[in-house]
């Protein structure tokens, strides 16, 4: 049986007495937004309170190594006045959670800790008058503290076990309820400690890929060599020497399953099969030079303020192109997923940050009642995105209906390089105009790429007859967020063009299309400072006015000990650079300094330390944060530098950790984060939005230390060569 097994809708009935529903809160918004959430759900399908004393909270929006579920137990200990060592967090089980959406765009705590503060404010108002009734005074002379309602004055109370322990409230939450003022926070803006780390760095905890139960065979999918071939020929009588193997074929779709994980690998390696040929594609070589001239479907232009092209027309212009490549989510250990197909009904365990929608993706791959289904979310070893889980979790659906036993599936590392979805590759295009006192006149900004991001259902789409997943396709353009630059323009134009095709198959990785845009925005903003003769940090500052944006530019400026410098310095091998921006033009503050030094000879960038000045509003867990922050830095220090996603005629050639090389620890720098505290002001999640100034960053950082501008991700010794050449 497995070592750890997620807790029934029978088993938190039985303990808490609480009606666990589904439901869809639709349209749900901050408690500090305008209006309240839509479609308000039972109190009951949040949180219980058990005799006890202690609480489950309960939610469909997962911690995939984030520290989420720390801040929703602080938040709901902050509302309800109870200490946070006695909350635990149920999260991503269909059978038991409610559904208030999946987990992504840093939307966990500003949207998901939203709800689950509105859930705990309506609890507290609710036991409040309880205990009025009790303790024959008020409720607005009570207050929750430790557990206990106690009259604020002083005097004896009751607790919370006693007055609902083990039993429901049968309210609904009420939008509304009164929440308490950050003045009077105790819990919130204190470090508290994560509960999974302890088994985490102790190798005790139980990861999807840990997961067993009874009669589990394991099992493998065949990709074909390129994407779209299809499957000729299977020639099964070469695994039978293997014992124990069975091959399942659906159409283009092949598989094997085996009794034991070493027995489903060989068959794999050795099943003969013969496939076709598919249409030639794109190759990386030629990607950067062609995007510019493919073929596009549809053009917009979000942001036309003034007259950019007449502004551009009538004075000098500077110009600019700046390239990023196709990514790949690049999981420390590939994708996972165990599934169980009976008649009475399917569950899947998988690592999906959206438990409900696999569900329902697989419902409609599979033609099976969503009702029927149960898919519970277990911890993977990355995703930053949406990476193979859903792949996996399909492909083992698909061989534990093929043989009539729960499989379950791990992609090796060459799947999980060369087939999970890929971040988008985007050409960015800038060109802006100087005032005689060196402010921007005009500027221009085109971002040529796929649609940004698409979203494919799963890889059986194209290969498995009898399966019904139509590719879903986001229809829109590249994104465009923070292609718009956050100073004083009053000439400005932003446009984004999609293409027709695209060579690999996309989805969300990390600050989806974000990194790119202030890499090419940032990058041309210090372009446009050099023009000017301006140092970089003056040239910024003097076309900003929002205070916050202010404060965060200085203060990673005074972090890094910058020095004002002007016009271009060339010689010195070492140099510094800044970068700022707004998440997604609304959200979090962020400003980067770094100090690097490069090898003219080898071409190798070596970077020191970099300085991170971080608002994001109130802050609920300042150890959770930083880590959040820090990880953002140097997963995309990784990008930057090491990673790009290359193939050639849509077959991926970067299928191992060799062709796609990431950060080692000895590279890694020294990181200092200040983290900007305002209490008064609503938190933004911070799972992105320090990853959107490392690139343009570190860009500037090698301009200052050599004079030669890279505009083309990511900074290889190579390139970096080429570039001083």
């Amino acid at each position: 049986m497995s070592r750890q097994s997620a807790p029934s809708r029978r088993d938190l009935l039985r303990a808490a007495g609480a009606l666990v529903v589904s439901f869809s809160w639709t349209g749900s918004k901050p408690a500090t937004a305008q209006g309240p959430a839509q479609a308000a759900p039972d109190l009951d399908a949040f949180l219980a309170i058990h005799p006890d004393g202690s609480v489950t909270i309960a939610t469909s929006k997962v911690d995939p190594g984030t520290g989420l579920t720390a801040a929703y137990r602080q938040i709901a200990a902050e509302e309800l006045g109870i200490p946070v060592e006695r909350f635990t967090v149920v999260q991503g089980d269909t059978a038991a959670t409610p559904n208030h959406g999946g987990t992504g765009g840093s939307t966990g705590v500003p949207r998901g800790g939203a709800d689950i503060r509105r859930a705990a404010a309506t609890a507290r108002q609710a036991l409040l008058e309880m205990a009025a009734g009790q303790l024959k005074r008020p409720a607005a002379e009570l207050t929750i503290v430790g557990g206990e309602v106690r009259p604020a004055g002083g005097g004896s109370g009751v607790t919370l076990a006693a007055l609902i322990g083990g039993r429901k409230f049968n309210l609904k939450v009420n939008p509304n309820a009164p929440l308490k003022p950050a003045s009077s926070y105790t819990v919130v803006g204190k470090p508290v400690p994560r509960t999974d780390v302890p088994g985490k760095a102790t190798g005790r905890h139980v990861f999807v890929h840990d997961h067993a139960i009874e009669g589990l065979r394991h099992g493998r999918v065949i990709r074909p060599p390129v994407v779209g071939a299809r499957l000729v020929s299977v020639d099964e009588s070469s695994v039978r020497t293997i014992p124990g193997v069975r091959v399942v074929r659906v159409a283009n779709f092949l598989g094997v399953v085996a009794m034991d994980e070493w027995a489903a690998i060989c068959a794999a390696r050795e099943l003969k099969a013969v496939w076709g040929e598919a249409n030639a594609g794109y190759a990386t070589a030629d990607l950067e030079r062609t995007m510019g001239s493919a073929e596009v479907v549809r053009e917009q232009t979000p942001v036309n303020r003034g007259d950019a092209t007449a502004a551009l027309g009538a004075a000098q212009t500077l110009s600019a192109s700046y390239y990023w490549p196709f990514h790949a989510h690049a999981s420390l250990a590939p994708s996972c997923a165990v599934a169980d197909v009976k008649e009475e009904g399917t569950t899947v365990w998988s690592s999906t940050q959206d438990t409900y929608g696999l569900r329902n993706l697989i419902a409609r791959t599979f033609t099976i009642p969503p009702e029927k289904i149960r898919v519970v979310y277990m911890d993977g070893s990355g995703s930053y995105g949406s990476n193979g889980a859903y792949d996996a979790a399909a492909d083992a659906v698909l061989l534990s209906r093929g043989v009539g036993a729960p499989v379950r599936v791990q992609w090796m590392r060459a799947d999980e390089h060369a087939w999970d979805p890929k971040g988008p590759a985007q050409l960015l295009r800038m060109r802006g105009a100087l005032n005689a006192d060196g402010s921007i006149a005009a500027w221009e900004s085109t971002t040529t790429g796929p649609a940004g991001p698409q979203w494919t259902d799963t890889l059986l789409g194209p290969t498995a007859a009898g399966i019904s997943t139509p590719q879903v396709r986001n229809g829109g353009a590249p994104v465009v967020h923070n292609l718009d630059p956050p100073y004083a323009i009053p000439n400005l134009r932003v446009t984004s063009r999609l293409l027709k095709d695209t060579p690999l198959r996309t989805s969300n990785l990390r600050a989806p299309g974000k990194i790119a845009t202030v890499f090419a925005v940032e990058s041309f903003t210090d372009e446009m400072a050099a023009a000017a003769g301006m140092d970089p940090v003056e040239f910024r500052r003097r076309s900003l006015s929002d205070p916050r944006a202010i404060a965060v530019l200085e203060r990673a400026a005074n972090m890094i000990d910058w020095q004002p410098r002007r016009g271009v310095r060339t010689g010195d091998r070492t140099g510094r650079g800044i970068a700022y921006m707004r998440y997604k033009n609304a959200e979090n503050y962020v400003a980067m300094a770094m100090e690097v030094a490069v090898d003219r000879g080898s071409g190798k960038i070596t970077v020191r330390r970099i300085a991170c000045a971080h608002d994001c509003g109130l802050i609920i867990n300042p150890d959770g944060l930083r880590n959040q922050v820090e990880g953002n830095i140097l997963h995309t220090l990784s990008r930057v530098l090491h990673e790009e996603v290359t193939f050639q005629d849509s077959h991926v050639t970067s299928a191992d950790w060799a062709s796609y090389p990431i950060l080692r620890f000895p590279d890694v720098p020294a990181v200092q984060v200040a983290l900007i505290d305002h209490p008064d002001q609503p938190h933004y999640g911070a799972g992105e939005a320090a990853c959107a100034p490392v690139a343009a960053a570190l860009a500037n950082a090698v301009f200052d230390a050599t004079g030669v501008r890279l505009r083309s991700v990511p900074f290889t010794p190579t390139r970096v060569k080429a570039a001083l050449a």
